[in-house]
Parts: C-alpha cells; sequence; structure tokens
C-alpha cells in the first residue's frame, strides 16, 4: 500500500515539475528574442544620427529647392527616401509582399490604412530590416515632417509596434528623435504594454525600459 501511495506522490511531484518547467519555456525563448530586438532597435537609431548627420553636412540648395517643389505627401515621401537609399541601399517590396505585411500594436489591434502609424510604402535594406516613411507635412522645427518605421527582423512576425517595430520623427532641420520623445516615462511605460500601443517603446527602450508583458 505504501509502495502504490509513493508512485502516486512521484506523479504528482513530477507533473507539476514538468508543468513548472512548460511555464518557463516561453520566457526564456521570448526574453532573448525582445532583448536582441531593442538592441538592434538601438544600433539603427544610432546609424541613422550619423545618416542625417551626413545628410544635413552635404545638403545643398537643390535638395532645399526639391522638397519645396514638392507639392503631395507622396513626392515629399518619395525624394526623402530617393535620399536615404545610398545610406540603407533599399529597394521596394513587391506588390505580393506588401499585401502579406500587416502590422499591429502591442495591445493585438490592428494598424489600420487611416491611422497615424500606418505605411502606405515599404521598402527592404540591405539588412532585410522593412523600412517605411510617411510625410506628416509640419514645417516647423518643433513638429516632425516626417516618421519612420523600422522593423528590425524584416517580413518574419511578429510584425508589431513595440516588439520588432520601432520608429523615428525626422524634423524639418534635419534632426531625428524616436517615437516618444518628450513623454513622461510613465506615459511610455505605458503605452509599452500589451494594454498600449507599442509605438513609444522607441523611446522607451532608448531610455534603459524594460520590456513588459
Amino acid at each position: 500500500m505504501k509502495k502504490h501511495f509513493w508512485k502516486i506522490e512521484y506523479s504528482i511531484t513530477l507533473f507539476v515539475i514538468i508543468a513548472i518547467g512548460l511555464l518557463l519555456i516561453p520566457t526564456k525563448f521570448v526574453a532573448p528574442k525582445e532583448a536582441s530586438y531593442i538592441s538592434e532597435w538601438n544600433h539603427i537609431f544610432h546609424k541613422m544620427e550619423y545618416v542625417f548627420s551626413a545628410m544635413n553636412a552635404h545638403a545643398d540648395s537643390d535638395i532645399i529647392k526639391g522638397f519645396n517643389k514638392a507639392k503631395t505627401n507622396e513626392e515629399r515621401e518619395l525624394f526623402m527616401m530617393n535620399l536615404l537609399k545610398p545610406y540603407l541601399r533599399l529597394s521596394e517590396l513587391n506588390e505580393h509582399q506588401e499585401k502579406k505585411y500587416n502590422t499591429h500594436y502591442m495591445n493585438s489591434l490592428k494598424v489600420l490604412p487611416d491611422e497615424d502609424f500606418y505605411f502606405d510604402n515599404l521598402y527592404r535594406a540591405s539588412n532585410n530590416h522593412i523600412v517605411g516613411i510617411k510625410d506628416v507635412k509640419n514645417t516647423d522645427i518643433y513638429h516632425p515632417a516626417f516618421i519612420m518605421l523600422f522593423d528590425v527582423n524584416g517580413l518574419r512576425g511578429p510584425n508589431t509596434w513595440g516588439r520588432d517595430i520601432f520608429g523615428l520623427n525626422i524634423f524639418i532641420d534635419g534632426k531625428i528623435s524616436p517615437l516618444g520623445t518628450g513623454l513622461s516615462t510613465q506615459q511610455l511605460q505605458k503605452d509599452c504594454s500589451t494594454e498600449g500601443s507599442g509605438v513609444f517603446c522607441s523611446q522607451y527602450y532608448r531610455i534603459g525600459g524594460d520590456f513588459n508583458e
């Protein structure tokens, strides 16, 4: 009889150990992946600081005239993208890839075409990052003239803001900042969670914030 109970107790203990192990496995796999995405985003931002510093140093009157001649969002976006192409080695996604690529917020809601963080035109960089640019047509130095999207692992999922998608503001004077700059730490932390959009994780991770499930 004692042997029978021992087997039952042993089985229950083994079951509990396996259950705990299964709960821990996702964390062990997800955390390093998220950390690598954050590290890649920080690398991208440093690179873009260099890119815009170089562009500003070589800006001439033709570039200024080009922006002034552009009358639509699409023309301005194309002009900016052509300036960036030599630095990022961009190529357009084909129609099938664009249709297949759908983005989401961290709260699992889909990014819709009429929303601020939906990008119509997407490009693939030489390192397989997905890059998007959007003209928001502000002409003063206090508001961004463009915003950019970077998907750090390309077409592969989750294609979600704050997980593998991050972004930055581009100002008319050529300066850049992560999306969410100027918000309080509490606001950034709230947005960079499963209750928020994840868009402002771009700044939250730049100031050392931790990934929140």
